[in-house]
């Protein structure tokens, strides 16, 4: 057990870490494009805070938290999802006092207690954005835009923009009433949580992967019939605003979300790349959240990512990332004195920003070579007594095999006009 990752986690690194890296630099690159600002929020929260927020019906709250009593019997959780979190910080540090909307992003881990499959692990991490402080439906086409921008960037194929309308309070409550009815006379069908789900909270029924739900739920009323004109008119000026930013969507009904905290739209990145229909990115507005945690009534809307997801689905679709070490010089070593001074010379070379190495095992010259070759250096260099004296050694290029005496005091400057070339 000492040695073997706890059951849903998994460690990140090797051939891994490059993309992973990569895709990360893209997205703050994205967000700083779009203005939106980083927030790192603690790992964990207080447990009443995801009870209120993400709902009591929901499975992350009845089966996923990993929730625990600290020294002082406070309930704490470590965070299921992100957006609380950054709900509160938006409340306890007053953000809503400042120029708004408040737009901010995070690439945070987050944890669940659930059955661990391709891309979904028990810790897992989250690229999210969460905008602040706006009722329009130009805020939710520049939260979408942000999503559609980062899978366009990333290349990522077969994809499908899905979206719907939940409305407001009075849309849900004559929805759910109609829902009921239906459900209702098809209830035997439905699975032992379903049933349980009915009584509470019925829209989360249309949440269900079971396919003995899903069969039932195929033909349910449509939660766009239920829109008052306000919400119609908001989900009507969303479609407006995305076909005129050339992002292309399909209305889905049977969209909700997981979360109880969801109002008005809501939509999902789709894949069928990593096997089933798989959701990449999905979020949507939550207007009463802020109010709800203890905030002035504020307009919101963000979407939350799985990172794993996404790059399970960039190595179906490209292949498994290769890795391929590289540096861009190796400094071996003859004798003692050679041993000191290579040490000193690659400290220097990483000081004006060139990739060295050298040997700190104490290698023969022969596994010093190998070794260098192992690493993927572009050059090489050996260093010994002689080579001190003269302040001179032979610079290898080690693709080509040529080499050439350099001065060890010019040696940046070579490398680097080298490099260079």
């Amino acid at each position: 057990m000492l040695t073997q990752a706890p059951k849903g986690t998994k460690d990140i690194f090797g051939a891994e870490m490059p993309l992973w890296q990569q895709t990360e630099a893209l997205m703050r690159k994205i967000c700083g494009d779009f203005g939106i600002e980083e927030i790192r929020t603690p790992i964990f929260e207080h447990t009443e805070l995801f009870l209120r927020s993400v709902g009591d019906t929901t499975d992350i709250v009845q089966k996923e938290m990993y929730t625990f009593n600290d020294k002082a019997g406070r309930s704490i959780t470590l965070r299921p999802e992100s957006t609380a979190g950054v709900a509160r910080a938006y409340i306890e540090h007053g953000m809503f006092n400042d120029a708004q909307p408040t737009k901010l992003f995070y690439i945070a881990p987050t944890f669940r207690y659930e059955n661990t499959q391709a891309g979904r692990q028990r810790q897992f991490h989250q690229f999210g954005i969460e905008m602040f402080g706006s009722y329009s439906p130009a805020l939710d086409a520049e939260v979408i835009s942000v999503a559609a921008h980062l899978m366009e960037s990333l290349g990522v194929k077969d994809i499908e923009l899905r979206i719907n309308s939940l409305g407001g309070p009075e849309c849900r409550k004559r929805y759910n009433q109609k829902l009921k009815e239906f459900i209702g006379k098809n209830i035997d069908g439905l699975c032992k949580e379903c049933k349980s789900r009915y009584e509470k909270n019925p829209l989360r029924v249309l949440d269900c992967k079971e396919e003995g739900c899903k069969r039932i739920i195929a033909d349910a009323p449509s939660v766009i019939d239920c829109l008052g004109p306000e919400c119609r008119e908001h989900f009507e000026k969303l479609q407006e605003i995305l076909t005129n930013m050339g992002i292309k969507f399909v209305v889905d009904p049977m969209i909700v979300r997981g979360l109880d905290y969801y109002t008005r739209t809501v939509f999902e990145f789709v894949t069928t790349s990593i096997g089933a229909q798989s959701t990449v990115c999905g979020g949507g507005r939550y207007d009463n959240l802020i109010e709800q945690c203890g905030g002035p009534k504020t307009g919101a809307v963000g979407f939350g990512l799985g990172m794993e997801r996404l790059l399970l689905t960039l190595q179906a679709q490209n292949g498994e990332a290769q890795y391929k070490p590289y540096r861009d010089i190796f400094i071996g070593s003859i004798g003692q004195k050679g041993f000191v001074k290579s040490q000193a010379i690659t400290y220097e070379l990483r000081k004006q920003g060139i990739k060295a190495e050298c040997d700190t095992v104490g290698r023969s010259v022969k596994a010093q070579m190998k070794y260098a070759n192992k690493i993927g250096a572009a050059y090489s260099m050996i260093i010994g007594d002689d080579e001190i004296e003269k302040d001179c050694a032979n610079l290898k290029n080690m693709a080509e095999g040529e080499s050439k005496e350099i001065k060890l005091s010019l040696l940046a400057e070579e490398i680097k006009k080298d490099l260079a070339k």
